[in-house]
């Protein structure tokens, strides 16, 4: 999202910079120099208060008030402009129709898109009374200000659109995760009610039937204090194996996961799974060097292609983690410092994890045993 934002900004930026450049041509045309102060103040004015709208546009977090007091600058700065830029280069350019143009496709970037008609025929409107007091042919500046405004509200509004989906988009997966999450948790809550409900119970009716025995049967009293020991160590044990089994780590999911967000960032990623399931804590390791090794892909290189080899040989889980972005230079790697710390954890449990570079591919390759 940074890099689509950062896009969209630099395009809406360059397109109304482009915009503006045609109304500042009248400032090099006109001879008289207080109308030429006057007119670039306008100019400026306008191109700071269209600068603010460009970020508006493609800053999700930006509060009402805020896109409200842009609204209202908008509105002042092109009434404003009137007085201060049609004066300049009468006759000889056209500058506050350009300029016009510019204000109405400017409007995507503070309004919603249906604004644009009402705005464009007013300022048709006021470009077609300045070119009559000045003049000027009319045709020409109704054609500028109307349809090269409408042509470049049109492109404005599309980039906007554009962008608000993406927003979307990015807040609607955000929502799924957290709602993925959210229903986790409820089902291994629900797991967890199912598992303890039935032994608390039980457990409860055991002690409360060994302490009504106490008294006149202690020996059937004992059984059922015992019984209920029993049932409690059960139900721990049961707990334990329910937690144990959630916390199991699915290293080919893990895996298509880390596949998925490679391509959606643009690498081309393949993932090559194991034939059959690795042991839970041969799993576990190479999960956090694939965590490592996609994270790695994804920040200190650019990439074009990923692929991911898990396989499995007598007593040996392997996995090759293999892209085309290695940066050649002569700094130590920056992100060796994690490498090494799963390479020290590896080796605890007797693997072992490799890096090699060459020719732009860079490779890690991690080891575990698989026997107990």
């Amino acid at each position: 999202m940074r890099r689509a934002r950062a896009g969209a900004l630099v395009s809406l930026a360059v397109g109304t910079a482009s915009a503006l450049a045609l109304p500042a041509i009248g400032l090099t045309r006109e001879p008289a120099g207080p109308r030429v102060a006057l007119g670039a103040v306008g100019l400026g004015a306008v191109a700071v208060v269209l600068a603010g709208a460009v970020y508006v546009a493609v800053t999700p977090d930006v509060r009402d008030t805020a896109r409200r007091r842009c609204r209202v600058a908008f509105a002042v700065v092109a009434a404003l402009s009137v007085p201060l830029a049609a004066p300049v280069a009468v006759g000889a350019w056209p500058t506050w129709a350009w300029l016009g143009a510019s204000l109405v496709g400017a409007v995507p970037l503070v309004a919603r898109f249906r604004a644009v008609p009402p705005v464009a025929a007013a300022v048709v409107a006021v470009a077609a009374a300045v070119a009559t007091t000045t003049g000027t042919p009319v045709v020409r500046s109704v054609v500028v200000s109307g349809g090269i405004g409408l042509g470049l509200a049109a492109v404005n509004g599309f980039q906007v659109w554009f962008w608000d989906m993406l927003v979307q988009a990015g807040r609607g997966q955000l929502a799924q995760a957290r709602l993925a999450a959210a229903q986790e948790r409820l089902r291994f809550a629900g797991d967890v009610h199912d598992l303890l409900g039935h032994h608390l119970t039980v457990i409860a009716l055991k002690a409360e039937l060994a302490a009504r025995l106490a008294p006149t049967d202690a020996e059937r009293a004992g059984r059922e204090a015992a019984e209920a020991q029993r049932l409690a160590a059960t139900a721990l044990a049961e707990l334990r194996r329910t937690v144990h089994g959630y916390r199991r780590v699915d290293l080919a999911e893990q895996a298509a996961a880390v596949g998925q967000v490679l391509r959606s960032s643009g690498v081309r990623c393949t993932v090559v799974s194991p034939a059959g399931e690795l042991p839970a804590e041969a799993a576990a390791q190479l999960a956090a060097v694939l965590r490592e090794a996609g994270t790695n892909v994804l920040r200190h290189s650019r990439a074009g292609w990923c692929r991911i080899e898990i396989d499995q040989e007598a007593d040996v889980a392997r996995m090759t983690v293999t892209n085309d972005g290695a940066r050649v230079a002569s700094a130590p790697d920056r992100h060796s410092h994690g490498l090494r710390g799963l390479a020290e954890r590896l080796a605890a449990v007797g693997g072992e994890l490799r890096t090699h570079r060459e020719d732009g591919i860079f490779t890690v390759e991690a080891t575990v045993p698989t026997a107990s």
